[in-house]
Parts: structure tokens; C-alpha cells; sequence
């Protein structure tokens, strides 16, 4: 039985959500009373517009060395605090998207800058080792503080003619596998990652890449109490896609290997599906002898209400595999026993298990727990999902489809253009959102978004709808 992913579960209860709408009004949420963060600002600051003067000064000069066309402003990190980013134009916005979803306890928080001051754990931050080969002496110790526990996988050792032939790119030693996943998905860029990623063209253009079974998502109505049958039906649909695959791929010799997923399709537009359809699919993989691989990059950590969004499927035996990274403050992932490579060098990189970022994972584990950040997550994210869908019934010519899990939300805008001057918009009001999918706005806040965040929000983006043209 695989005891795999994590041992010890961060899992905190769900409390009722108590903030009123303000019926008639032109802001929709009533301020929520502040929960005193002492590294957090009162709101936004807004001196110039976004990028300022200065931050286009520096994208000029870093253009010079490289594309700095990413690039969206220059921060001044030392001045920012919890929920709020300040550029070096000493601009003050609220962080909703808290850079991708991978700043888990918000900006310069007290307990992390204690941690990196303490004496004791200089030589982690400065001596960094290439882990694979040289690790300190109280790596395994904070390795059961920050990832707790793991389990891995063993298979038998290689032939002569496996090892001769996986040096020139042929079978038996580079069997001809697959790996299904889904359209939409975003899983990486390296080589077999962007395999299995298909959610903008410019990550896979000119890139080589793999025949390997690409099934479809299911496309979910709104509001999902009006479309249970029609979404069970998608849900269906879908699945029932997925065995084909399995099969078509087995009669062409390219047996599926594995099925990778994300519990919530995040980059491809936050495409949620049931917790039936996950159930239904792990079982797929299951009857076709499939590994089943739960892609928890963006949605772990905290953000849906639960450490890991899959805990919200409700299965003892959820996933073979299981990737983390972003709130984590590194990257890995947890797998069964069967799955621990029998040789040293399988999996290797020069920097893999950084013991400092350990060391950070720990410290944000243990604020996690001692702030209750998991009940907060929920109670935050029903306070902005509420004043979301108030916003959509307002104005459903700018608003659609609105989403989500915990503070994971996010909508549908009319077109691209239109998300794309919303985000603009709200920057420079002095609130940082993110675009995904064709036509979505998402929120990635910070675990210590609280409530009267979400209302301060949904008051400045209340009057930006009102005032769009």
C-alpha cells in the first residue's frame, strides 16, 4: 500500500464566512475587521503609473543584455510587505497574484527574516553543496521538518543490450512509452515535460517533441448547480477519451506508460473539473496498469483550503507520483516505493534538494500551522469568490464563469483584449492580478490573504467595471 505523499496531513476546518453585501451600493463588500498583521500595509499607494519612470529605465538598460519583454516592472523587495508588492517607483499595489502563485506566506515575513538571521543557519544559506553528492550533515533531519515523509520505487537492473542502445537513442534501452495528458495542461518546459504541456503554442514552437496521447479536459458550464447534467456528460465525454487513448496508443505499440493531471488546469485558463471525474480517472489508471501523476506545482501549498488540492478528492490512494514546487520553495515530488530508482544518478541535478530552501520550507510549514493559514485560505477564498460572483451578476457583460477553490478563483472576460486591459487597469488602481488561458483572470494571493483584503479588492475592481468602457 502506498503510504506516499504526505504522512502527517496540514488539514484545518472549514469556518463560516461572515461578511454582508452591501446591496444597492456601488462597492459590493463591507470592509471586513482587519486581522492585525504587523509586516502588512493598510492598502495600495499609487504614485505613477505602472511600469513608472524608473522601472521603464531599467527594462531599457536590462533589454540591452537580454529580452526583457516578460519584464512588467521592477521591485523594490525591501519595502514590501505581506499582500503588497512595491516597484522601485515606490508604487504600493496589493499582490493578488503573488508571482505565480509561489510566495506562500507573503512578502518580507517576520518569521522567514528571523530564520535567515540566526547564526546557526548562516552556513546553510552560504555554503550551498551540490547535493547529490555531498550533503550536510543535518540534511535527513530537516528534510522529515520541511517534506516530512516519502516514499520511492525499485525495478529490476539493466541489460547489457538496454545499456548499449538507451547511448544511441534506441529500443530495448529508450522504450517506445507514452505518457497521456490532457489539452490545456501546463506541465514544463524541458523536453518530456513540454511533451505533456499544451497550453500556449510559443512554449512548444520549434521545439521537437513526442506522438504521445494528448486527451481532452472537460469544459465546465457555470453556474454548476444549473448544468449537473450536462457537465456529468463532459465529465463522461472525457474519460471516456482517455481509454480510447490508452488503447489506440497500445495497438500502436506506444504503451501509456503514465497519465499526468493537475488537480485544477492552471496555466491552460484554471479548468476545474469534479472530484468525481479525478476519482473516476485514477481508477482508469489503475484497470490499464497506468502510473497516475498529480501535477500539485501550483495548487499545493495551501491555496485551495487544503495542502494538497487533491485531498479534496477524498481518496486513500490519490496519486503515484506527485510534484510540488512554487509555494514550497523548492521543487520535487513525492512517490511510491515501487517508484524509487534502483541507482544512484537516475534522477540528479547539481542544486536538487537545496538544504537552505529546506530550511525555508520548514519555518513556512510551521507558520502555516500556527496561523491556521489552511482554515484561512478557505474562509478568505469564500469572501472573494462571493464578491466575485456579486460582480459577475453586476456585470455580466465584462464578468462570466466565475471559479474556484479556496482563494484559487478566477473568471472569463468577453476576449483577450479585454483581460488584458482589466489587469492594466487594476495595476495602476494598485492591485496585481494575472491573466491564464485565452480569455481568464486569476488570483493567486499569498496563505495570509484575509478577508479584508478580498473586499478591499472587490471594492477598486467594483469601481473599475463600473467606470470600463
Amino acid at each position: 500500500m502506498a503510504s506516499m505523499l504526505l504522512a502527517r496531513r496540514l488539514v484545518c476546518s472549514f469556518q463560516a464566512n461572515h461578511h454582508l453585501l452591501v446591496p444597492g451600493s456601488r462597492h459590493i463588500s463591507q470592509a471586513a475587521a482587519k486581522v492585525d498583521v504587523e509586516f502588512d500595509y493598510d492598502g495600495p499607494l499609487m504614485k505613477t503609473e505602472v511600469p513608472g519612470p524608473r522601472s521603464r529605465e531599467l527594462m531599457k538598460q536590462l533589454n540591452i543584455i537580454q529580452n526583457a519583454e516578460a519584464v512588467h516592472f521592477f521591485c523594490n523587495y525591501e519595502e514590501s510587505r505581506g499582500n503588497y508588492l512595491v516597484d522601485v517607483d515606490g508604487n504600493r499595489m496589493l499582490d493578488l497574484y503573488s508571482q505565480i502563485s509561489s510566495v506562500p506566506i507573503g512578502y518580507s515575513h517576520p518569521a522567514l527574516a528571523k530564520l535567515v538571521q540566526q547564526t546557526q543557519n548562516v552556513s546553510m544559506f552560504i555554503n550551498r553543496p551540490a547535493l547529490g553528492i555531498l550533503p550536510p550533515e543535518n540534511f535527513v533531519e530537516k528534510l522529515r521538518e520541511s517534506l516530512l515523509s516519502s516514499k520511492e520505487r525499485g525495478q529490476r537492473g539493466f541489460s547489457k543490450e538496454e545499456l548499449e542502445t538507451c547511448m544511441i537513442n534506441q529500443a530495448p534501452g529508450c522504450p517506445d512509452y507514452s505518457i497521456l495528458s490532457f489539452m490545456g495542461a501546463f506541465h514544463g518546459r524541458t523536453m518530456g515535460c513540454l511533451a505533456t504541456t499544451h497550453s500556449k503554442a510559443i512554449h512548444k514552437i520549434d521545439i521537437p517533441s513526442f506522438d504521445w496521447p494528448i486527451a481532452p479536459f472537460p469544459r465546465l458550464k457555470y453556474p454548476l448547480e444549473e448544468f449537473v447534467k450536462e457537465n456529468q456528460q463532459e465529465e463522461a465525454r472525457c474519460l471516456e477519451e482517455v481509454e480510447d487513448l490508452i488503447v489506440k496508443y497500445r495497438k500502436k505499440k506506444k504503451t501509456v506508460a503514465g497519465i499526468i493531471v493537475e488537480p485544477i488546469q492552471s496555466e491552460g485558463g484554471d479548468n476545474h473539473a469534479s472530484d468525481d471525474f479525478f476519482r473516476k480517472l485514477r481508477d482508469i489508471a489503475r484497470k490499464h496498469g497506468c502510473a497516475f501523476l498529480v501535477d500539485e506545482v501550483q495548487t499545493g501549498g495551501g491555496c485551495t483550503g487544503k495542502f494538497w488540492a487533491h485531498e479534496h478528492w477524498g481518496l486513500d490512494d490519490p496519486a503515484d507520483v506527485m510534484t510540488f514546487s512554487k509555494k514550497m520553495m523548492t521543487g520535487g515530488f513525492f512517490h511510491k516505493e515501487e517508484f524509487r530508482p534502483n541507482a544512484p544518478y537516475r534522477i540528479f541535478n547539481t542544486w536538487l534538494g537545496d538544504p537552505s530552501k529546506n530550511l525555508l520550507l520548514a519555518e513556512v510549514i510551521s507558520v502555516i500551522k500556527r496561523e491556521d493559514l489552511l482554515t484561512n485560505a478557505a474562509h478568505a477564498g469564500k469572501a472573494l469568490l462571493t464578491g466575485l460572483l456579486d460582480l459577475q451578476a453586476r456585470y455580466p457583460q465584462f464578468i462570466s464563469r466565475v471559479r474556484g477553490r479556496g482563494t484559487f478563483c478566477s473568471f472569463d472576460t468577453p476576449d483577450e483584449s479585454t483581460r488584458n486591459k482589466l489587469i492594466l487597469i487594476a495595476r495602476n488602481k494598485g492591485v496585481v492580478l494575472g491573466g491564464c488561458g485565452d480569455k481568464s483572470i486569476r488570483f493567486r494571493p499569498t496563505l495570509v490573504f484575509r478577508d479584508h483584503h478580498a473586499h478591499l479588492f472587490l471594492n477598486i475592481f467594483s469601481d473599475i467595471l463600473a467606470d470600463f468602457k
